[in-house]
């Protein structure tokens, strides 16, 4: 995924941060303009072509959002989006998002702890992995329909991984709402790690005591 900068210490009130307070990284590297950072995705939901995913998800749909969270927990739920922004405050974390191809961008994300979450369902002892799932929609998404892979997008963590203070769900970038592109409503990202661990438009996440399969784990 990236190598991380430093999170901010204090968590912002849970309204919508109108612009990115930071203007460089940690080390001092400047964030990578917004166009750039909306232009050039990898999302092989909608196409393997970076610089046509935007307009190719112009018209995904992301409300309403429910994101199921179930598996080895003593309190499965299913949340709306919407519920989850206005429950866990939002805190800006300015990542640099590594690619495995060579290139890397150095992003304002806006979201919250992946712990928050995942404690409000009480994992049981069990459970020792997490795995996540994207929304499964060709009709919208039409890089689904491609045999190539087995759809729907699929990822993984340890449990300790996903409880790691750094590890957030994004919902948004530049102070705004996550992109369509770059994985409204609602992603992850886990900035010690290559860009493909953190999923996209997610759906699904399950606490399970196995090792879950990925997409691309499946297809190597």
């Amino acid at each position: 995924a990236c190598s991380p900068a430093r999170p901010s210490s204090t968590a912002e009130p849970a309204r919508l941060i109108t612009a990115a307070s930071a203007a460089a990284d940690e080390l001092g590297n400047p964030l990578t303009s917004l166009d750039a950072i909306t232009n050039y995705n990898n999302f092989y939901e909608f196409t393997e072509d970076k610089r046509m995913v935007a307009p190719m998800a112009r018209k995904f749909t992301t409300a309403p959002w429910q994101v199921t969270v179930d598996g080895l927990v003593q309190a499965p739920r299913t949340f709306g989006v919407e519920d989850l922004l206005k429950k866990f405050p939002l805190q800006e974390r300015v990542y640099r998002l590594r690619c495995v191809e060579g290139w890397s961008m150095v992003i304002p994300w806006l979201g919250f702890p992946l712990a928050r979450l995942l404690n409000e369902v009480e994992p049981l002892a069990d459970a020792r992995f997490v795995r996540f799932e994207s929304v499964y929609r060709p009709q919208e998404m039409p890089g689904q329909y491609s045999p190539l892979y087995p759809w729907p997008y699929q990822e993984g963590l340890r449990l300790d991984e996903a409880l790691h203070n750094l590890t957030i769900l994004a919902s948004g970038l530049y102070g705004k709402p996550m992109p369509n592109q770059n994985g409204a409503p609602l992603r992850l990202v886990v900035p010690w790690k290559y860009g493909f661990k953190s999923i996209k438009s997610i759906v699904k996440i399950k606490l399970t005591a196995e090792q879950p399969a990925t997409l691309w784990n499946t297809i190597a």
